[in-house]
Parts: structure tokens; C-alpha cells; sequence
């Protein structure tokens, strides 16, 4: 998939903007002017406690795809936890490292370090959307994870599968081209997701989350939720990561 979407989101001048000073107003705008509100104040913020309850559900190893300011990163490099963050968006990406987390700038569908091998995929924020193509970035996420690896992505709110043109605007000024982006409810998710096992859904201040188990060697009874806080994960070490982790892996 070509990449030009992706630089279309990194070049849009509201949207660095908007990042660097921690507030909006920031939406997506569809060619016949509706607005979607994108959360600049929740995404600049410390990860709150919907966002700790995901993260408690992540397995092993984490990719969040576009991670934005870096909130659910630092969270959870603050844990000790081996974790990476990509972005296409230089500020968001400089933002991440600010908080303490390691990110890089690239699009999901350009090389990665340590595909194939990473326990948990995030797509949050809405960032199933990413492409405008939910099967293909499904397909590309599947790759990136190890076998019976956990997807956990954010839905829309409401029952919806659409395809769209958008670009970035403050409501006074919209720049670069527009983009392809996907919203999709959790039915419609799952729907797109052929050879993935549902593994939960929930909701949780108004916000809709669903997990998602590739085809492979691990129990089918795991179910992505949240650990009890006396387990043990194997890969949660505290430090940083070693030079065999996925997150040192260049």
C-alpha cells in the first residue's frame, strides 16, 4: 500500500499544531463538511483509567500504530514493559520520546521492526481507520504479530462501517490531500476479520474496544482480560529492553 496517505496525516499543519500545543479544536472533514471531533486534549493527557484497563489486557511485547502524542507508550514503558510507538507524524512522534517513550516515525504499512514477533498490536484512537481499508490493514497487522498474537483496536462508538476521503482542519483551515480513513463499530470489525478469533469485547467510559487472537499455538482460553495484578508476565521486565527485544530490534 502506498504511503502517500500517511504523508497527506503528517504534513497537515492543524494537526502538528494542535499536538505540540496539547488542544483543539482538530477534526476530520469529509468532502460534504462533516466534522468528525478528534480528542487532542485525552490523546496529549496521561493515559486516564480506560486506557490503563487496555493496557493491562496487552500481552508480551507492544506495537501501538499510530500512537500519536505518546500517552499509552509512556504509560506503559513506565512499566516496565518493552514497547514501541509509530507515527507518521513527526510531532507525534517527538512528543512520544518527550514523555519517555521510544517511537518511530513510519507508517504501518512500511517495514517494522521485529515482525511477526510482537505480542500486542494497539490500534486506539480510532486508528482501525487507518488506510481506509480495514481488511488490508488487518492483513498487515496479522503480520506483525506473533502467532495467536492479540490485536486490541478502539471502535466507533455506534454501529458504522464507511469508507471515506478526509483531511485535517481546525475548522478555519483544512491542508494537504485528502486522505483515506475507515470507521468501523465493533460488528463491523469483526466482520471484516477473517482468519482472526474474537477474544473480548467491552465498553468503558464511552468508549468501545475489541480483541482480536491470531490463528496460532496459543490457548484459545485466553481471552484478553485483564491480568490479576500478582501475575507475572513473562516479558514485563523492568529497564530498558534488552538487545533481543522486539523494541531494540532495528
Amino acid at each position: 500500500m502506498s504511503t502517500a496517505p500517511a504523508l497527506a496525516w503528517a504534513t497537515a499543519d492543524p494537526y502538528a499544531a494542535a499536538l505540540r500545543t496539547g488542544h483543539g479544536p482538530l477534526f476530520l472533514r469529509r468532502s460534504d463538511g462533516w466534522l468528525l471531533p478528534l480528542e487532542v486534549e485525552r490523546w496529549c493527557a496521561r493515559a486516564d483509567a480506560v486506557d490503563r484497563d487496555v493496557l493491562d489486557r496487552c500481552e508480551g511485547t507492544v506495537l501501538d500504530v499510530g500512537c500519536g502524542p505518546g500517552r499509552l507508550v509512556a504509560e506503559l514503558a513506565a512499566r516496565g514493559r518493552a514497547v514501541l510507538g509509530v507515527d507518521v507524524s513527526e510531532a507525534a512522534v517527538d512528543h512520544t520520546v518527550r514523555l519517555g517513550g521510544q517511537a518511530l516515525r513510519r507508517s504501518v504499512f512500511e517495514p517494522l521492526p521485529a515482525e511477526g514477533r510482537w505480542g500486542t498490536v494497539l490500534l486506539m484512537d480510532g486508528n482501525i481507520g487507518i488506510g481506509g481499508d480495514p481488511r488490508a490493514l488487518l492483513r498487515r497487522v496479522a503480520g506483525l504479530l506473533r502467532p495467536g498474537g492479540l490485536l486490541i483496536a478502539e471502535t466507533a462508538p455506534v454501529d458504522v462501517d464507511e469508507r471515506v476521503h478526509v483531511r485535517i482542519t481546525d475548522a478555519r483551515s483544512a491542508v494537504g490531500a485528502p486522505f483515506p480513513w475507515a470507521r468501523l463499530g465493533t460488528p463491523a470489525l469483526l466482520g471484516h476479520a477473517r482468519g482472526w478469533r474474537p477474544a473480548a469485547q467491552w465498553t468503558a467510559g464511552g468508549r468501545r474496544f475489541a480483541a482480536l487472537r491470531t490463528r496460532g499455538s496459543r490457548s484459545a482460553s485466553s481471552s484478553a482480560e485483564p491480568p490479576k495484578r500478582t501475575a507475572v508476565i513473562s516479558s514485563q521486565r523492568t529497564g530498558k529492553p534488552s538487545g533481543d527485544s522486539p523494541v531494540a530490534d532495528r
